[in-house]
């Protein structure tokens, strides 16, 4: 298989997914997602589909193939450029802030990046105000079940590379509870670690539907409401500070209302 259709396959596959995140989001809220499509500068671009309902108070599930050169003082910081500044990135993008401070907010995304190389990344992760273990456990066991199909080693490394890159250093705390993240997956069988990919992105919606379902309907109170506005606070930080994908983003011409959808509808600083 050539490096054309595995691009055509990874970008169809986070277009149905994009599609799967959507219907079963609308089902459990009951509401609707707006979708509009962006142009990227150089070529190729995406769409934003976005959802602020009565269960999830904000939630983008956002998709994009895009294409182009990277700049000098970027291209150094990517694998495969020492030839060519050119690159390919498809992806995927869900991140979900709720209502009710008793159902955690989510994010996933998975990539296939095409420089002089070519490779996955991604990952999946949960951060609670108000922790459950019984749900931590079982978004955990949702990221462990693809990573054990595909190795025995996959989920203690990106369990690992989780709990070390969601860090704010400058608060000395974790974002939230964890999950997996994993980058440069580029072993020698592609089939593998696409199938890898795709299974982890069906166990994390099944993970984040069956804890929303199981929350929905539970009562919460104003004190916890603020406990929530403060922890997504610290989303904040992390997002605009630390985040890798937010910096890419931005350093190739991407989308500012895509590259920011990740942020809360409101938050709050003490």
């Amino acid at each position: 298989m050539n490096i054309e259709e595995k691009k055509i396959l990874a970008a169809t596959w986070f277009k149905e997914l994009r599609d799967l995140f959507c219907e079963e989001f609308e089902e459990i809220d009951q509401n609707k997602f707006e979708k509009r499509k962006w142009d990227h500068q150089f070529s190729g671009g995406g769409e934003m589909s976005l959802m602020k309902g009565d269960i999830f108070e904000k939630v983008g599930v956002n998709i994009s193939t895009v294409s182009g050169q990277f700049g000098d003082d970027f291209k150094s910081q990517i694998k495969g450029t020492e030839n060519s500044s050119d690159y390919w990135a498809s992806g995927i993008s869900v991140v979900a802030h709720m209502q009710s401070p008793k159902i955690p907010a989510f994010h996933f995304n998975t990539r296939f990046l095409v420089t002089g190389e070519s490779w996955f990344g991604g990952g999946a992760d949960i951060t609670p105000t108000i922790i459950s273990q019984k749900d931590v456990d079982f978004f955990h066991s949702c990221m462990k079940k693809p990573c054990d199909e595909a190795s025995k080693d996959y989920y203690t490394i990106y369990k690992k590379n989780c709990d070390e890159y969601f860090y704010l250093p400058h608060r000395g705390e974790a974002r939230g509870e964890g999950g997996i993240f994993f980058d440069h997956l580029q072993s020698d069988n592609w089939d593998k670690d696409f199938y890898f990919v795709k299974e982890l992105g069906k166990s994390t919606l099944k993970a984040i539907t069956t804890i929303v379902k199981n929350l929905k309907e539970d009562k919460w109170t104003e004190k916890e409401k603020e406990q929530q506005l403060i922890k997504r606070g610290r989303y904040v930080e992390f997002n605009l500070i630390w985040d890798r994908g937010t910096t890419f983003g931005l350093k190739t011409g991407g989308n500012i209302d895509a590259i920011l959808m990740s942020m809360p509808p409101s938050a709050k600083w003490e």
